[in-house]
Protein backbone atom coordinates (compact mmCIF):
# COMPACT_ATOMS: atom_id res chain seq x y z
CA UNK A 1 0.00 0.00 0.00
CA UNK A 2 1.40 3.35 -1.02
CA UNK A 3 1.57 6.10 1.57
CA UNK A 4 0.49 9.63 0.64
CA UNK A 5 3.34 11.14 -1.35
CA UNK A 6 5.63 12.84 -0.90
CA UNK A 7 6.28 12.19 2.77
CA UNK A 8 8.21 14.94 4.53
CA UNK A 9 10.90 14.18 7.09
CA UNK A 10 11.51 15.95 10.36
CA UNK A 11 12.15 15.28 14.03
CA UNK A 12 9.74 14.78 16.90
CA UNK A 13 9.58 17.49 19.54
CA UNK A 14 6.80 15.97 21.61
CA UNK A 15 3.75 13.75 21.30
CA UNK A 16 0.94 14.82 23.62
CA UNK A 17 -2.79 14.53 24.32
CA UNK A 18 -2.69 11.23 22.40
CA UNK A 19 -3.43 12.72 18.99
CA UNK A 20 -0.93 15.57 18.62
CA UNK A 21 2.73 15.53 17.64
CA UNK A 22 4.88 18.65 17.48
CA UNK A 23 7.73 18.38 15.00
CA UNK A 24 10.44 20.42 13.33
CA UNK A 25 10.73 19.51 9.67
CA UNK A 26 14.13 19.18 8.05
CA UNK A 27 13.54 22.49 6.25
CA UNK A 28 13.13 24.23 9.62
CA UNK A 29 9.35 24.57 9.73
CA UNK A 30 7.68 23.88 13.09
CA UNK A 31 4.40 21.98 12.70
CA UNK A 32 1.77 20.14 14.70
CA UNK A 33 0.70 16.86 13.11
CA UNK A 34 -2.25 14.59 13.79
CA UNK A 35 -1.00 11.45 15.53
CA UNK A 36 -3.27 8.56 14.48
CA UNK A 37 -2.28 6.32 17.38
CA UNK A 38 -4.09 6.33 20.75
CA UNK A 39 -1.62 4.00 22.48
CA UNK A 40 1.41 4.78 24.59
CA UNK A 41 3.73 4.58 21.53
CA UNK A 42 6.62 3.29 23.65
CA UNK A 43 9.89 3.60 21.78
CA UNK A 44 8.43 5.64 18.93
CA UNK A 45 7.56 8.89 20.71
CA UNK A 46 10.96 10.14 21.84
CA UNK A 47 12.00 13.76 21.35
CA UNK A 48 14.59 13.98 18.58
CA UNK A 49 13.52 10.82 16.75
CA UNK A 50 13.30 11.13 13.01
CA UNK A 51 9.74 11.00 11.73
CA UNK A 52 7.82 11.26 8.48
CA UNK A 53 4.54 13.09 7.90
CA UNK A 54 2.06 13.34 5.06
CA UNK A 55 0.14 16.43 3.96
CA UNK A 56 -3.57 16.72 3.17
CA UNK A 57 -5.16 19.71 1.43
CA UNK A 58 -8.63 18.78 2.72
CA UNK A 59 -10.05 22.11 3.98
CA UNK A 60 -12.16 20.28 6.59
CA UNK A 61 -9.10 19.05 8.45
CA UNK A 62 -7.88 21.03 11.45
CA UNK A 63 -4.39 19.55 11.13
CA UNK A 64 -3.21 19.01 7.54
CA UNK A 65 -0.15 16.98 8.59
CA UNK A 66 -0.38 13.32 9.67
CA UNK A 67 2.36 11.36 11.41
CA UNK A 68 2.99 8.16 9.44
CA UNK A 69 6.44 6.76 10.25
CA UNK A 70 9.03 7.05 13.00
CA UNK A 71 12.69 6.11 12.79
CA UNK A 72 13.61 3.60 15.51
CA UNK A 73 16.28 0.93 15.96
CA UNK A 74 17.83 1.68 12.58
CA UNK A 75 14.63 1.37 10.54
CA UNK A 76 11.20 2.78 9.90
CA UNK A 77 8.20 1.94 12.06
CA UNK A 78 4.61 2.54 10.99
CA UNK A 79 2.68 4.27 13.77
CA UNK A 80 -0.62 4.93 12.00
CA UNK A 81 -3.08 2.51 13.63
CA UNK A 82 -5.59 3.18 10.85
CA UNK A 83 -3.29 1.50 8.34
CA UNK A 84 -3.30 -2.22 9.37
CA UNK A 85 -6.95 -2.78 8.44
CA UNK A 86 -6.26 -1.29 5.01
CA UNK A 87 -3.15 -3.44 4.66
CA UNK A 88 -5.10 -6.55 5.59
CA UNK A 89 -7.95 -5.69 3.22
CA UNK A 90 -5.42 -5.35 0.41
CA UNK A 91 -3.69 -8.60 1.38
CA UNK A 92 -6.98 -10.49 1.59
CA UNK A 93 -8.05 -9.23 -1.83
CA UNK A 94 -4.72 -10.38 -3.27
CA UNK A 95 -4.76 -13.64 -1.26
CA UNK A 96 -1.39 -12.66 0.15
CA UNK A 97 -2.12 -14.30 3.52
CA UNK A 98 -2.29 -18.04 2.69
CA UNK A 99 -3.98 -18.96 5.96
CA UNK A 100 -6.90 -16.67 5.08
CA UNK A 101 -7.23 -17.33 1.35
CA UNK A 102 -10.05 -18.97 -0.54
CA UNK A 103 -13.05 -17.20 0.98
CA UNK A 104 -15.84 -16.02 -1.30
CA UNK A 105 -16.75 -12.81 0.52
CA UNK A 106 -14.87 -10.36 2.75
CA UNK A 107 -17.01 -8.02 4.85
CA UNK A 108 -15.45 -5.32 7.04
CA UNK A 109 -16.78 -3.97 10.33
CA UNK A 110 -19.45 -6.56 11.09
CA UNK A 111 -21.29 -6.37 14.41
CA UNK A 112 -20.92 -9.39 16.65
CA UNK A 113 -20.94 -10.43 20.30
CA UNK A 114 -22.61 -7.94 22.66
CA UNK A 115 -20.84 -4.70 21.82
CA UNK A 116 -18.14 -5.37 19.25
CA UNK A 117 -17.44 -5.02 15.57
CA UNK A 118 -15.15 -7.59 14.03
CA UNK A 119 -12.62 -6.13 11.60
CA UNK A 120 -13.43 -8.67 8.89
CA UNK A 121 -15.88 -11.52 8.42
CA UNK A 122 -14.77 -14.04 5.79
CA UNK A 123 -17.37 -16.39 4.38
CA UNK A 124 -17.65 -19.25 1.92
CA UNK A 125 -20.56 -21.62 1.26
CA UNK A 126 -18.40 -24.67 1.94
CA UNK A 127 -16.68 -23.68 5.19
CA UNK A 128 -17.49 -22.07 8.53
CA UNK A 129 -17.37 -18.27 8.76
CA UNK A 130 -14.04 -16.80 9.85
CA UNK A 131 -14.10 -13.90 12.31
CA UNK A 132 -10.90 -11.87 11.94
CA UNK A 133 -9.61 -9.28 14.39
CA UNK A 134 -6.60 -7.14 13.39
CA UNK A 135 -4.18 -5.56 15.86
CA UNK A 136 -1.39 -3.07 15.13
CA UNK A 137 2.05 -3.79 16.59
CA UNK A 138 4.94 -1.32 16.76
CA UNK A 139 6.57 -2.12 20.11
CA UNK A 140 9.96 -3.83 20.25
CA UNK A 141 11.98 -3.53 23.46
CA UNK A 142 14.18 -6.56 22.81
CA UNK A 143 16.01 -6.82 19.48
CA UNK A 144 14.05 -9.07 17.14
CA UNK A 145 10.98 -9.36 19.38
CA UNK A 146 7.66 -7.65 18.65
CA UNK A 147 5.24 -7.13 21.54
CA UNK A 148 1.61 -6.16 22.00
CA UNK A 149 0.14 -4.16 23.63
CA UNK A 150 2.24 -1.18 24.71
CA UNK A 151 -0.27 -0.19 27.41
CA UNK A 152 -3.39 -1.63 29.03
CA UNK A 153 -5.69 -2.74 26.20
CA UNK A 154 -9.00 -3.79 27.77
CA UNK A 155 -10.86 -3.51 24.47
CA UNK A 156 -8.41 -5.88 22.78
CA UNK A 157 -8.76 -8.33 25.66
CA UNK A 158 -12.53 -8.26 25.21
CA UNK A 159 -12.07 -8.97 21.51
CA UNK A 160 -10.16 -12.14 22.34
CA UNK A 161 -13.03 -13.36 24.50
CA UNK A 162 -15.46 -12.52 21.69
CA UNK A 163 -13.40 -14.54 19.23
CA UNK A 164 -13.32 -17.51 21.61
CA UNK A 165 -17.12 -17.39 21.81
CA UNK A 166 -17.33 -17.63 18.01
CA UNK A 167 -15.15 -20.74 18.08
CA UNK A 168 -17.38 -22.31 20.70
CA UNK A 169 -20.32 -21.60 18.39
CA UNK A 170 -18.64 -23.66 15.66
CA UNK A 171 -17.03 -20.88 13.61
CA UNK A 172 -13.41 -20.07 12.91
CA UNK A 173 -11.76 -17.08 14.63
CA UNK A 174 -8.37 -15.49 14.02
CA UNK A 175 -6.40 -12.76 15.79
CA UNK A 176 -4.02 -11.20 13.27
CA UNK A 177 -1.17 -9.05 14.60
CA UNK A 178 0.32 -6.73 11.97
CA UNK A 179 3.88 -5.71 12.89
CA UNK A 180 4.61 -2.39 11.18
CA UNK A 181 8.37 -2.81 11.31
CA UNK A 182 11.00 -4.95 9.58
CA UNK A 183 13.38 -5.92 12.39
CA UNK A 184 11.30 -8.49 14.29
CA UNK A 185 11.56 -12.27 14.00
CA UNK A 186 9.08 -13.34 16.69
CA UNK A 187 6.16 -12.04 18.72
CA UNK A 188 4.73 -12.33 22.22
CA UNK A 189 2.07 -10.73 24.38
CA UNK A 190 3.42 -7.98 26.60
CA UNK A 191 2.70 -9.50 29.99
CA UNK A 192 4.37 -6.85 32.14
CA UNK A 193 2.40 -3.97 30.59
CA UNK A 194 -0.95 -5.76 30.37
CA UNK A 195 -1.09 -9.12 32.20
CA UNK A 196 -4.85 -9.38 31.54
CA UNK A 197 -4.28 -9.30 27.78
CA UNK A 198 -1.51 -11.90 28.04
CA UNK A 199 -3.81 -14.20 30.00
CA UNK A 200 -6.61 -13.51 27.57
CA UNK A 201 -4.46 -14.45 24.59
CA UNK A 202 -3.43 -17.72 26.24
CA UNK A 203 -7.06 -18.51 27.06
CA UNK A 204 -8.19 -17.63 23.53
CA UNK A 205 -5.60 -19.93 21.98
CA UNK A 206 -6.70 -22.67 24.35
CA UNK A 207 -10.28 -22.14 23.17
CA UNK A 208 -9.25 -22.59 19.55
CA UNK A 209 -8.64 -19.02 18.39
CA UNK A 210 -5.86 -18.96 15.80
CA UNK A 211 -3.07 -16.40 16.12
CA UNK A 212 -1.29 -15.11 13.04
CA UNK A 213 1.55 -12.59 13.14
CA UNK A 214 2.75 -10.89 9.98
CA UNK A 215 5.63 -8.44 9.70
CA UNK A 216 5.56 -5.65 7.17
CA UNK A 217 7.98 -4.22 4.66
CA UNK A 218 8.15 -0.51 5.50
CA UNK A 219 9.62 2.27 3.36
CA UNK A 220 8.92 5.98 2.99
CA UNK A 221 6.94 5.09 -0.12
CA UNK A 222 4.66 2.45 1.31
CA UNK A 223 3.90 -0.40 3.69
CA UNK A 224 2.87 -3.94 2.82
CA UNK A 225 2.33 -7.18 4.68
CA UNK A 226 5.40 -9.24 3.87
CA UNK A 227 6.04 -12.39 5.94
CA UNK A 228 4.73 -14.48 8.78
CA UNK A 229 6.70 -14.59 12.00
CA UNK A 230 6.21 -17.09 14.87
CA UNK A 231 5.07 -16.65 18.43
CA UNK A 232 7.98 -16.62 20.86
CA UNK A 233 8.19 -19.58 23.28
Amino acid sequence: MLLPQPLVRGRLVQRYKRFFADMVLDDGRAITAHCPNPGAMLGVNLPGQGAWVSWSDDPKRKLPWTLQLVEADGGLVGVNTMLPNKLVAEALANEAIPELSGYATIRPEVRYAEASRVDFLLTHPDRPPCWLEVKNVHLSRTPGLAEFPDCVAARSTRHLADLAAQVRAGDRAVALFVVQRMDCESFKACEDLDPAFARGLTQAVGAGVEVLVYACAVTSQGVRIARRIPMAP
